[in-house]
């Protein structure tokens, strides 16, 4: 490994300028958001569907709609393509090997889809604008819902199982 103060400085200079780029990719997705945001309330203010309230249920609903929709992006195996379209790929021996990209608008959004609470920001944003735009967007919330409440059984139902699993074998090491 090269230590001569030259080396040093570019390698420091070239993590900097990346992290910097880094924080300006995610300050533009940022400020898309906040577009988005902005653009929908004004949508909604416009036709006279800005939200006052929600129903309890209603709430419930949106909440597991934008959960399974979430999981969806950033768990399950059929969106696969959509989180591999913002991944790397090269061949090392041989094998093809995906990553993120160093920088820029691609590993933002890999970074986007990598995260749970980051995707479910930005998916209960479309979720909330259709649901008070068009009572067309009740139905197919109700399935997003509906399979919602079922995946998250399914998950709790397999925590216990490990559990329940891990419990048993540390009784039988005693």
């Amino acid at each position: 490994m090269r230590t001569d103060s030259g080396y040093l400085s570019k390698v420091s200079s070239n993590f900097l300028y990346m992290k910097n780029d880094q924080h300006f990719w995610n300050f533009f997705f940022s400020l898309i958001f906040v577009g988005l945001v902005a653009g929908g309330l004004f949508l909604l203010w416009k036709e006279w569907k800005l939200p006052v309230a929600i129903e309890v249920f209603d709430f419930f609903l949106v909440v597991l709609a934008s959960f399974r929709l979430t999981r969806l992006f950033v768990y399950d195996k059929i969106t696969q393509f959509v989180r591999d379209f913002f991944m790397e790929t090269s061949v090392v021996d041989g094998v093809e090997v995906r990553g993120k990209y160093a920088r820029g608008p691609l590993r933002t959004l890999s970074d986007l889809l990598d995260c749970p609470w980051c995707t479910g920001v930005w998916v209960a944003l479309p979720v909330l604008f259709f649901y008070f735009y068009t009572p067309f967007a009740w139905f197919p919330i109700l399935l997003l819902a509906v399979t919602g409440l079922a995946t998250f059984i399914q998950i709790s139902s397999n925590a216990i199982g490990w559990t329940a699993e891990n419990l048993k074998n540390a009784a039988t090491k005693k």
